[in-house]
């Protein structure tokens, strides 16, 4: 399994051009699931577990990993699931999240399928698990539910939206009237961290759950007459979205002449060194980690000290 993973580092070509590869995998049963390969770091068979006191239902131990002690979630009960019985044979996938290391128990590992961004919908209304996926596709006539992760370790380990009052620069905020930001996120964890943090500075709030509708309410907006780029602070958009991915909405923006001049932020919980050389790549002008509102906030008000002083 570990050789699956080998030329993770050369798929970075994939950026830019709306693709993805999706690590594969069940859980209890036959039904396939699956992540972002980039957020994966290794894949191991499940080693034996430490247990802790106090730990959080989902929670079912902690191991060792390359000199670190990281937490071990079992993934089919953290979605309202049958939890994964450790005596089978399961696997550990070590991902990385908003600079943190975790595990996830999971059952069979099937493979590494290349697809692209089009091919990854959002979930259908009814579905039972909804809540726990960001998006599905299908692959030989068979549904890929793909989870969404941040949700899963908001409910283990809430994020913390709160800003810091020795960041919050209070000359600035009788600015904030009448200032507006698009967010693109199709998980509803980070957009409502987002909305948080820009509530709190006074900012105006437009969302879109991907790339492609991001897409056609800035076009929607142009096409009706507006001046995007004077009208928005900024875009934060998300990295992987279904449909259309941040990186490709980026491509598309400023290959857009009434567009182009449009401030972007990719805010992401892909690994910081990969996104910071993405950013160039694709030419967003700041790069964030998600889940820190006094970061956030940062990147915010300095836009805003820049749309000011040049007014």
């Amino acid at each position: 399994m570990a050789g699956m993973l080998d030329a993770v580092d050369q798929r970075t070509q994939l950026v830019g051009e709306n693709r993805l590869e999706l690590l594969m995998f069940r859980l209890n049963g036959l039904q396939m699931f699956a992540i972002n390969v980039f957020k994966v770091q290794e894949v191991v068979q499940l080693p034996k577990l430490n247990l802790m006191p106090h730990r959080h239902d989902s929670v079912g131990g902690v191991t060792h990993f390359r000199g670190k002690t990281i937490p071990v979630i079992d993934l089919s009960q953290s979605i309202g699931m049958r939890p994964l019985s450790k005596d089978q044979s399961c696997n550990l996938i070590v991902t990385e999240y908003n600079n943190s290391v975790q595990g996830f128990m999971v059952g069979e590992v099937d493979r590494i399928i290349n697809m692209n961004w089009n091919e990854i919908l959002p979930p259908p209304d009814g579905v039972g698990r909804q809540n726990y996926l960001t998006a599905i596709t299908k692959i030989n006539e068979r549904i890929v539910e793909i989870i969404d992760v941040e949700k899963v370790l908001a409910e283990i380990s809430p994020y913390n939206t709160a800003i810091s009052d020795h960041i919050v620069d209070k000359d600035l905020l009788s600015m904030a009237t009448g200032l507006e930001v698009l967010v693109v996120d199709d998980s509803s964890v980070a957009l409502a961290q987002c909305q948080a943090t820009l509530d709190f500075l006074g900012i105006k709030v437009h969302t879109a759950t991907d790339g492609k509708k991001g897409l056609e309410l800035l076009k929607k907006w142009a096409d009706q007459g507006e001046n995007v780029p004077d009208k928005l602070l900024m875009l934060i958009t998300d990295a992987e979205m279904p449909e259309m991915d941040g990186y490709r909405l980026t491509k598309e923006i400023r290959e857009d002449s009434r567009l182009k001049g449009l401030h972007i932020v990719l805010h992401t919980s892909l690994s910081g060194s990969f996104n910071k050389a993405m950013v160039q790549k694709v030419g967003c002008d700041d790069f964030l980690s998600k889940f820190q509102p006094d970061k956030l906030a940062t990147v915010i008000q300095d836009r805003m000290r820049t749309v000011v002083c040049s007014d």
